[in-house]
This record gives structure tokens, C-alpha cells and sequence, in this order.
């Protein structure tokens, strides 16, 4: 095969090579990342050079780290996504009540991300990290997200992903998963014990929808036996975080009307003409379910 830079497994090479510096956590030299990459030493220089000239990658005496423009894309990722400091900070919180790592999840456009973690991407031992999700049907996010999609969204996305066995506790059979999701949508939360990894369990509930075709959701994991210990407080912290990150994306991304109601139907007062508020609560204090609706 062709060892030329110019094509898309260049590309993917860089990105390869951006990923295992963001995971290290220190300095790696050229060999290091050559052997990682499966490369010759060349293409390590040959790639590096532009990510350094760019700022996205520096060069120490012990190796490579990440560059100075990192910090402004994940800025820019949180403005894209309207995220802010309060959404850190409400994972922070949430972590500390509960006592387990939290995490903000999306849907969007057939895809499931991980989008921000209280957990230290050091800890290799924590079975989930932000990026992409490929064991959505494994996880409470994934399902609490999955739950808020019309059926035919969500035959799509199992379709394009499949249903891989993680562990004996997985769910891999679309009819039982169905069922499943049922039972998410009826109680206003989702649960995995054990089926993505088999020594964490998380939890997890969708938030109300912005409007523009996405399903977010908040949720927490912790090793399953602490979770068996503590299940109710851990419960009772994940329901109170929920309004608060639910207000804070509202007040960070839906503009309201001089008439007091925005484009998604809710008013200056958080209530919508349905009578559910931004945090998906309604008047008679009952939590409910978002889905997206049909296409």
C-alpha cells in the first residue's frame, strides 16, 4: 500500500495521532506513536509537522503534547453545542451529591456522543469517556436517549450500529431492547447493571428537547456494588440535577419572544402551553419523557 499523505488515511492517521497524544498522560515520543499508529517513523514527522505549524500539537524534550489551540476548540465546541460553565459546573455537583461520575450525552443526526465527563480521561479504568458512543444499546444514556426517538430513528441507528455483546448482561435482542425501552419511557429513567462493562452500573435520564432534532441526557455510573449500596441516594441526586441542567440549556440556547414565548412553545415563566416546564416537570410535579416526533 501506498504510504502518500495526500489522501483520506493521512487524515485519519492525524486525527490517530492527535487521539493517542490526548490520551497519554505525558509527553510521547515519535517511536512511541509509530508503533501505536502501525507506521514508519517518516510519516510520524511528515504528519506531526503541520499539527505543530497549526498549534495542535507541541513538541517537548520528553515528547508530544497537546498544542495551545486545543483549549479554543473545546471552547468552540461548547459554544456550538451551548455549553457553558454552568454545565461543568452542574456535573461537578452532581458528582459530589451522588458520589459517581456524571455525564452529559446527546443524540444528534443518527449519532450518540459523550459530550462532557466529570471523569478523568486518565482513569482508563472508567468504561466510558467523551467521543463517540458505540455501546449506546449497553448504557443508561444510550437507552434514555434511544427511548426519546421515534421508533423509526431508532431501528435506523440499531441498524447502522448493531447490537454487539459486551457482556452476559447485554441486551442484543431488538425485541427485548423494545421492551426495554418501554419500560425507560414509563419511568422516566434508565438503567444498566453490568451490560456495557460488567463491574459498572449507570443511570440515566433524557432531558426535554431544544427543538432542533436532538436528545440530551444526563446521567451517572459507579462500580455496581457501590451502586447496590446506595441506589436510592444516587437515584434522588440524579432527579434533582435534571431541572437545573435542563433550566440551564434553556436559558443558554432558547430565546424568548417580546410576546414571552420562544419558538419552542415555552413562555418567559418556563411553562409551555402544554403545561411542562423547561425542566420537564409538569404542574401535577409528574417527570416526562421527551421524544422527538415521528418523521
Amino acid at each position: 500500500m501506498p504510504s502518500s499523505s495526500s489522501g483520506p488515511q493521512s487524515v485519519d492517521r492525524a486525527f490517530a495521532l492527535l487521539d493517542a497524544v490526548a490520551d497519554a498522560d505525558r509527553p510521547v515520543g515519535a517511536k512511541a506513536l509509530a508503533r501505536t499508529l502501525g507506521c514508519a517513523l517518516s510519516t510520524v514527522y511528515h504528519l506531526t509537522g503541520p499539527l505543530i505549524a497549526r498549534g495542535h500539537l507541541v513538541r517537548t524534550p520528553e515528547g508530544y503534547a497537546p498544542g495551545p489551540r486545543v483549549p479554543a476548540l473545546h471552547r468552540a465546541y461548547q459554544r456550538h453545542h451551548g455549553l457553558g460553565g454552568s454545565v461543568a459546573e452542574l456535573l461537578g455537583r452532581l458528582r459530589r451529591t451522588s458520589g459517581a461520575e456524571a455525564y452529559f450525552t446527546a443524540y444528534h443526526d443518527g449519532r450518540i456522543t459523550v459530550i462532557d465527563t466529570t471523569a478523568p480521561v486518565t482513569d482508563t479504568t472508567h468504561p466510558f469517556a467523551p467521543g463517540p458512543e458505540a455501546r449506546a444499546h449497553a448504557t443508561a444514556h444510550g437507552k434514555a436517549l434511544l427511548a426519546g426517538l421515534p421508533r423509526a430513528l431508532r431501528r435506523r441507528y440499531l441498524d447502522a450500529h448493531g447490537m454487539a455483546r459486551f457482556t452476559e448482561r447485554t441486551i442484543t435482542s431488538p425485541e427485548r431492547f423494545e421492551a426495554e425501552l418501554a419500560k425507560v419511557r414509563d419511568r422516566g429513567f434508565a438503567v444498566s447493571v453490568g451490560e456495557a462493562d460488567p463491574a459498572y452500573t449507570c443511570l440515566a435520564t433524557a432531558l426535554p428537547g431544544r427543538g432542533d432534532g436532538s436528545v440530551h441526557a444526563l446521567s451517572v455510573s459507579l462500580p455496581t456494588a457501590d451502586f447496590r449500596r446506595r441506589h436510592g441516594e444516587v437515584r434522588a441526586a440524579l432527579a434533582r440535577a435534571v431541572p437545573l441542567l435542563a433550566d440551564a440549556l434553556s436559558d443558554s440556547t432558547v430565546g424568548v419572544s417580546a410576546s414571552g414565548v420562544s419558538a419552542s412553545g415555552v413562555s418567559a415563566s418556563g411553562v409551555s402551553a402544554s403545561g411542562v416546564s423547561a425542566s420537564g416537570v409538569s404542574a401535577s410535579g409528574v417527570t416526562r419523557f421527551p421524544t422527538l416526533p415521528e418523521s
